[in-house]
């Protein structure tokens, strides 16, 4: 039996990660929220602008709570991927604003629905869900983010999200780190070796 104290924790977890995917924001230039960072261009801004999308889709039509701002159609192949990133007429806060607006939105479905509440999901597999399983993937989807979110920003200044230094781990910590993890997959590899 999925019960209130199981929808209360999901949502917490949520409502917390939700914010350090802000924080990945904090004290960077608009090039460096924007700047592609992986090959596909993976960003920090267009995390955000993504994840907006998704809290309006899931907790919006799937629950016949539409999200009241337009919202790129799931079924929509020329707007796929459009999501993942910001255009320069997009300024960084109309997309956390939005962001915030689609979790608020969210946050009041949770709230007013029963955790065994019923959605419909067309584009998956099992279309026929509860509001259990779309907390569930939402959480999974935001922490997933969260962590490329943690290696960009890592990549573009060094910053973490743990307080670090208070275990005595500065950056020349880091650095001898990972000269020891470099050192060692060396040694692991053959073709280096010798």
């Amino acid at each position: 039996m999925i019960d209130d104290f199981a929808k209360e924790y999901l949502h917490s977890d949520l409502k917390e990660v939700r914010q350090v995917m802000l924080r990945k924001l904090d004290g960077l230039s608009e090039y460096a929220v924007r700047r592609p960072l992986t090959s596909t261009g993976t960003n920090l801004l267009g995390l955000v602008k993504h994840l907006a999308v998704a809290e309006a889709r899931y907790f919006g039509e799937v629950f016949g709570r539409p999200f009241p701002e337009p919202v790129p159609r799931w079924d929509d192949l020329e707007q796929r991927g459009r999501d993942l990133w910001a255009t320069e007429h997009e300024s960084r806060e109309e997309i956390i604003s939005r962001y915030q607006r689609a979790c608020a939105h969210s946050d009041a479905t949770i709230t007013a629905l029963a955790i065994d509440s019923p959605g419909h999901v067309p584009w998956w597999p099992r279309p026929d869900v509860l509001l259990f399983n779309v907390l569930v993937h939402l959480l999974t989807e935001t922490n997933r983010h969260a962590g490329h979110a943690d290696i960009l920003r890592e990549q573009l200044d060094g910053a973490v999200e743990m307080d670090l230094a208070a275990h005595g781990r500065d950056a020349a910590f880091w650095q001898a780190r990972r000269a020891e993890i470099e050192r060692a997959a060396k040694a692991a590899d053959a073709t280096t070796a010798g």
